[in-house]
Formats: structure tokens, C-alpha cells, sequence
């Protein structure tokens, strides 16, 4: 079950109409418009998808494209134009959206092989993407990514222990399986916990600092680098906060 911001309990397949963001730990999704996004890299992969219309995508290694549907890993910078309609934003650790893209690059896929079906069942049910795991996922990273979703404050060594391995093997270990560093994942995991913040009837400055960040200015910057907008952007358009406690780092 899902807690809105109003404390209401919502059902898993609830699908507003209004701009939505899920959240569970090492997870995101949202639902609504583009907002007219700044180039920008994400900590952790993201699945876009035009609802309504194709959108363009840029990239360094691609020449401008248009399509409905796009896998862009972690940290790769990216240009997403979307004038018209709704998008889908999906953030995770999971590579599996890739495989079901039909053109590659080195970095960014895009063209899923079945856009209609994807769209009618992420609009329907957007929690769908949520119930898939990623089988190529290391126990021990898996481990280390829970114990950061609940205690982002902690150190690479210290999670590196927790998981009886050293600080050098282990940041190794969890690059090589989520295609990110220790350090943006755990930046990650603060941004998810300002959202919770937010949902809790916090402001931006107390759930920033809540959560980790020196400042609501430091929260403001790394949100935007990360996803191309501000967090009042964001909140200013009435965008839904919606949290769930299950967690999707399945190994």
C-alpha cells in the first residue's frame, strides 16, 4: 500500500491525472510533463518514455534523435526536448529496460520493441517497472544499496565493511554492477529522502537538510544537475508525491 501526502492510502495501480512522483527506496517514477528540461546526468539509470508525442534526445555520442522510448544509463549526459504531452521518467539501478530497446550505442539505447504495449501499461499501471528485479545484480551491492536507502549518511567504508568487503573492492564491485559510483548512489538516496520529507509536510529546506545536504541550495544544484530542473520546478507545478516503504533492490 502507498501513503499520499494527505496520508491517504492509495492503491498500487492509483494512476492520477495531476503530475505524479513514486518513490521507494532506489526508486523513482514520474508521470507528467517534461518541464522543458537542461541537459543533465542522472545518478542511477532512467527509462524515458513519451506518453503522448516522441520526444528528442541528444547526446555526445548520438546524432539528434526522435523516439518514444529511451534506456540512458547512469551517469551519461543527455538532452531530453519534450514540447508536447506527458512523459514517464523511471530511475533505477535495473539495466533490463535496455534489453527490450531495439537500437544501441555505447551509452544510450532507445526504440523499445514494443512502445504501444509499454505505454498502455505504464499509464494504466505505472508501477508496473517496479515489480521487475535485475537478476545481474551481486548480493553484496545488493545489500550495500538497502543499507544506503535506509542510512544514505554513511561512509564508503563503512558500507564497504558491512558487507565484509575493502573500501577499493567494494567501489569497484558496485560500479561494475549498477553502472554508477558509490558516491552519486548515495547522493541518490538523499534525493529520495527529501522526497519523503516533502510528502511529510516538511519544507525544502528542512527536508534538505533532514536528509544530508548542507543547504536547500546544495539539495537545489545537485538536483538539477541531476535531473535538468530545479526542485521547485518541480513542486511548483503540483506535482504528487507518492511513497511506498517496499523496497525494488531486488537481487
Amino acid at each position: 500500500m502507498i501513503a499520499g501526502m494527505n496520508g491517504r492510502v492509495l492503491p498500487e495501480t492509483y494512476c492520477p491525472a495531476a503530475p505524479t512522483l513514486w518513490i521507494r527506496p532506489g526508486r523513482a517514477t514520474y508521470i507528467g510533463p517534461s518541464f522543458r528540461l537542461d541537459p543533465h546526468s542522472a545518478a542511477v539509470h532512467c527509462v524515458a518514455l513519451g506518453i503522448d508525442a516522441p520526444f528528442e534526445l541528444r547526446a555526445a555520442d548520438i546524432d539528434p534523435q526522435y523516439t518514444r522510448s529511451a534506456f540512458i544509463p547512469a551517469r551519461t549526459r543527455h538532452h531530453i526536448i519534450a514540447t508536447t504531452g506527458r512523459m514517464l521518467f523511471d530511475y533505477s539501478h535495473s539495466r533490463e529496460p535496455r534489453d527490450q530497446m531495439t537500437v544501441h550505442t555505447k551509452s544510450i539505447s532507445w526504440h523499445h520493441r514494443d512502445e504501444a504495449a509499454l505505454i498502455q501499461s505504464l499509464t494504466t499501471a505505472p508501477h508496473a517497472l517496479w515489480q521487475k528485479g535485475d537478476g545481474r545484480l551481486d548480493s553484496r551491492v545488493h545489500a550495500a544499496m538497502r543499507t544506503l536507502n535506509s542510512t544514505p549518511d554513511l561512509s564508503v567504508t563503512e558500507v564497504a565493511a558491512t558487507v565484509h568487503l575493502s573500501a577499493s573492492r567494494f567501489q569497484h564491485l558496485f560500479t561494475h554492477h549498477t553502472g554508477t559510483s558509490f558516491r552519486r548512489y548515495r547522493l541518490w538516496s538523499r534525493m529520495t529522502r527529501v522526497a519523503a520529507a516533502l510528502s511529510e509536510g516538511k519544507n525544502l529546506t528542512e527536508a534538505a537538510t533532514a536528509a544530508g545536504f548542507a543547504s536547500a541550495n546544495h539539495f537545489s544544484v545537485s538536483f538539477h544537475d541531476m535531473f535538468g530542473m530545479t526542485p521547485r520546478t518541480l513542486l511548483s507545478s503540483g506535482t504528487r508525491i507518492v511513497i511506498s516503504e517496499q523496497d525494488t533492490c531486488t537481487a
